[in-house]
């Protein structure tokens, strides 16, 4: 049977592992898709390196555009990232007819739902497993294997960057600009890590999450979004005290009133499998109806674990490229018509639990006047932990678990709290999952 030309945008770390990947494995490969799968056009910027990779074996240019406009061309593997030059060059593979394989979730996350459209009118296929958790098959357990669930959560470490620092901070009680640095060093954070450490790498991944999970269009502009860099390791230290561990995970719930869609640090319990995953592995744990709960871990970045993403989709794609498009798996898991555009609930309306630790005078009264507070707002405590305060000092430090209750109550009863003359600076409040 006639071969599959695919053309390669980007051979860099996760290009090259594809490249490797292909060819190594080729007779499995071809024997599950059942034609070959062959890269013959590399476009990067970096004609020297694609030389070294490829051996010089297929065609190389410098100039992508080449690549999405050759008529031999039937997939186009998408591996440059970024929203700019790699949405153009989508669009116009698109328009050409042309299959997508992309590895790139800030793309989706913003432009996913314009993409989709495109590809839908044109009757070709946008695949994406690598776009999330590296080599973690979770866009098709979503998208098919929970496909007789409803979903109704799901809760990722889909970070490997921010998941290293969190457990080297709780291992060493180290501060956090100290186990960032070790993490540049060691290869996990870039030279600038702000996407990884705010949480917008976490949040493009959850956003695309969501929409299979709940039948919603691409919502990253709603979702909350809060990062690791402001963590206190003496937070990580009580959490573990408490029974908990602090990770920073992608939540998407749906709710009657819409969908919650959030990236924070968190607390859950030690006892569970996700709060045991440590260094820059990833792992994501879904609720669903019928099956309960289901979990999927493994390595979230790298070379080859991502390269087995990106052609599990070419394996895919070539296997229903000549199928009628109407009977080949939705996009977004919930036929277009059928998407619903549930509304991203604002971060004020979530319902969680919260941590809160507060610096207070080491005096009779103090832990009166802060639980009359919590409980005027209908906030009840599940924990408490008071401080014997260090010699010499006239304040300690008291720590809180409450019970789930709506973001905006808790606010406002730590506005209240905040407001004694007993309470030194801010309450650091850090929510809660029991998962």
């Amino acid at each position: 049977m006639k071969a599959i030309n695919v053309g390669l945008l980007g051979i860099g770390t996760v290009g090259g592992g594809t490249y490797t990947v292909l060819k190594r494995n080729a007779e499995e490969i071809s024997r599950r898709a059942g034609r070959p799968i062959r890269i013959t056009m590399v476009a990067d910027k970096n004609l020297e390196l694609a030389r070294s990779v490829t051996g010089g074996e297929v065609a190389l240019t410098d100039d992508a555009f080449a690549v999405v406009s050759n008529p031999e061309i039937d997939i186009v593997v998408e591996l440059i990232g970024g929203y700019g030059i790699a949405r153009e060059l989508v669009m116009k593979a698109i328009e050409n007819g042309k299959h997508v394989v992309t590895a790139n979730k800030a793309l989706l996350a913003v432009h996913g739902n314009e993409i989709f459209s495109a590809a839908q009118k044109k009757g070709v296929m946008v695949a994406f497993e690598a776009a999330v958790a590296g080599g973690i098959p979770i866009i098709k357990a979503l998208r098919e294997g929970l496909t007789a669930n409803r979903i109704e959560w799901l809760a990722g470490i889909i970070n490997g960057t921010t998941n290293f620092i969190l457990s080297e901070m709780r291992d060493k009680g180290l501060p956090f600009a100290e186990v960032l640095k070790e993490a540049q060093a060691l290869g996990y954070a870039e030279a600038d890590p702000t996407f990884d450490i705010e949480g917008v790498d976490a949040a493009h991944k959850a956003t695309i999450m969501s929409a299979i999970a709940f039948g919603i269009p691409m919502q990253f502009d709603k979702a909350y979004v809060e990062g690791i860099s402001k963590l206190d390791a003496v937070d990580i230290a009580y959490a573990e005290q408490l029974g908990y561990r602090i990770k920073l995970l992608g939540i998407a719930r749906k709710r009657d009133s819409g969908v919650e869609l959030r990236v924070h640090p968190t607390l859950i319990p030690a006892k569970r499998l996700i709060a045991n995953v440590e260094g820059a592995m990833n792992a994501v744990l879904v609720q669903a109806d019928a099956v309960g709960a289901t979990l999927y871990y493994g390595k979230g970045a790298g070379a080859e674990p991502t390269a087995s993403a990106v052609i599990a989709d070419l394996v895919d794609v070539t296997r229903l490229h000549t199928a009628d498009p109407e009977h080949r798996v939705p996009h977004l898991a919930f036929q277009p018509d059928q998407v619903q555009a549930l509304p991203v609930l604002p971060i004020e309306e979530v319902i969680t639990s919260y941590y809160l630790r507060m610096r207070v005078a080491d005096k009779p009264g103090v832990l009166a006047d802060i639980t009359r507070i919590l409980a005027d707002s209908d906030i009840s405590i599940e924990a408490l932990i008071q401080k014997e305060a260090a010699e010499g000092e006239s304040h300690t430090d008291i720590i809180m678990l409450t019970h789930q209750t709506v973001e905006r109550d808790a606010n406002a009863a730590i506005g209240r709290i905040e407001a004694l003359p007993v309470v030194q600076g801010q309450v650091t409040k850090l929510r809660m999952e029991s998962l």
